[in-house]
């Protein structure tokens, strides 16, 4: 007999709760909160929401920890990391199967990292997220950050790159120092900048020692912080940087169905809806994460100072979205 949807989604949720896996458990009340509003079921979806807002996890937020100091530049004057509290949601979010798993064995394998370091198991914690931009790789991160409850780092790379001979591994030495000092989701966005292929021949040799020295400090790392490394081209890293990482998630462009669930989600919090989820998310076919949390930004703008938009209007946002680079 073919289960059911909805019964295997009930199971999900079942052995989630069981598992106490909140990444999961969370993953399958939004899958029948989603389904739900695609019926028009949105009293029950809206329901649900509610119910999950009260009785999840706390958010990072809502945590009693202190931001450490950001370690300081070559001439104190600039932060090599910004730490900040959290406040992206898994939720909020509409990401493949494939990179929630990989957040969700992440996330598990934290709270247990007591018994695979007892295990002689070596830690599952530099993460690789490529991708398209606006594919929400930064947000992924972000949204570990919350699910753990920890500070998020933002690493600097432009700071960290420096005009000093030999200053660029000094830097990434100071971070990868405060990483092993605090715990937290230390995320190197633009990866690129530091982990180019040592063979290219555009590349002078101090960008190349840096390469060589960002190997050695991930080697070498066995601190308390889940570091992620993010790339929108994953095809000029150098090679021997791919096996240094202990899970590859791989970021592309959202499907249509994908958009319109993220339309739906964005727009849950609007009085009255100026388009149509199916049209709208038909115009945004083949444009990033980004280009939908634009369109949905835009239109509640209008709302706030112009009152009502017409259809010619969501026309006109729609056409600007699809024109502008992303």
């Amino acid at each position: 007999m073919i289960e059911s949807m909805a019964g295997r989604q009930l199971k999900d949720v079942v052995r989630a709760f069981q598992a106490r896996d909140e990444l999961a458990f969370r993953r399958a009340v939004n899958e029948i909160i989603e389904e739900e509003e695609a019926r028009h079921h949105f009293a029950i979806a809206r329901d649900l929401r509610a119910l999950l807002a009260i009785n999840g996890a706390p958010r990072a937020s809502d945590e009693l920890f202190t931001l450490p100091p950001s370690p300081k530049s070559r001439d104190n004057e600039w932060d090599l990391i910004d730490v900040r509290v959290p406040e992206v949601e898994l939720g909020d979010l509409v990401l493949e199967p494939a990179v929630l798993t990989t957040l969700e064995e992440t996330s598990l394998e934290t709270a247990h990292w007591e018994e695979t370091d007892s295990a002689g198991l070596p830690r599952r914690q530099k993460l690789l997220f490529t991708g398209p931009a606006g594919t929400g790789k930064t947000s992924a991160a972000e949204g570990l950050a919350t699910a753990l409850g920890w500070p998020l780092g933002l690493v600097s790379v432009d700071t960290v790159v420096s005009s000093y001979l030999g200053e660029t591994a000094t830097n990434l030495r100071r971070v990868f120092e405060f990483a092993q000092s605090h715990r937290m989701v230390l995320v190197f966005d633009e990866f690129d900048a530091l982990g180019r292929m040592r063979d290219d021949s555009s590349e002078h040799g101090e960008m190349k020692r840096v390469v060589s020295s960002f190997l050695q400090f991930l080697d070498q790392y066995s601190g308390p912080s889940i570091l992620v490394a993010i790339t929108n081209y994953p095809g000029i890293l150098d090679f021997a940087l791919w096996r240094r990482f202990d899970h590859i998630a791989e970021f592309s462009l959202p499907s249509v169905h994908a958009i319109r669930r993220l339309l739906r989600l964005r727009a849950r919090n609007m009085s009255a809806k100026p388009f149509t989820v199916d049209t709208a998310a038909s115009q945004l076919r083949g444009l990033p994460h980004a280009a939908v949390e634009r369109f949905i930004l835009d239109v509640r703008r209008e709302q706030l100072l112009k009152g009502m938009v017409t259809e010619n209007r969501v026309a006109e946002l729609l056409r600007q979205i699809k024109h502008r680079p992303w």
